[in-house]
């Protein structure tokens, strides 16, 4: 019977500690920008859809309990050369979630293809060694909000997965 309590108290332990270490990464998100190639680019209503995925993505990674450290926009702004440079330059990215105290940095892309369907790209970079981790993509149909929170819990969930292999 003792040992038996024993086990259980150390499967208990364990269990404690294995979710506390996960809860404490720390992760930066960069503000997604709209990469809009089709023959009426950045309309308004992609832009104000492109400014969402921020906020909904942050608030999807922290129900999965990753802490979400704020970047100062102004930040960004210096440290972005043009379009699609930190996307493309995950040491630059590193070198700003550094300075926020993040183990992670996620950068951002809606890429506008066509009216019919984007994507959610993203970059996930770490920011010790400052190399790309991962890539990922989700598809989403159309321009409804619905369908884009979708897709972000959809993004969230790779995410989840990829970082929780580290």
């Amino acid at each position: 019977m003792k040992k038996l309590l024993t086990i259980v108290a150390l499967c208990f332990i364990s269990m404690l500690f294995s979710g506390s270490v996960f809860a404490e990464v720390r992760i930066t998100l960069l503000d997604f920008e709209l990469k809009d190639v089709t023959l009426l680019p950045n309309r308004p209503e992609e832009i104000e859809r492109t400014a969402s995925i921020k906020p909904l993505l942050t608030a999807e990674l922290q129900k999965a309990d990753f802490i979400i450290l704020p970047v100062e926009s102004t930040a960004q702004q210096a440290a972005n050369m043009g379009e699609g440079y930190l996307f493309d330059h995950a040491d630059v990215a590193a070198q700003l979630g550094k300075k926020a105290g993040a183990d992670y940095v996620i950068v951002g892309r809606l890429h506008k293809p066509s009216f019919l369907f984007a994507y959610l790209l993203t970059e996930i970079v770490d920011v010790k060694s400052g190399g790309l981790i991962d890539s990922l993509s989700v598809e989403t149909k159309g321009g409804e909000k619905k369908l884009t929170a979708k897709a972000i819990e959809m993004l969230a969930d790779k995410i989840t997965a990829v970082l929780k292999s580290k």
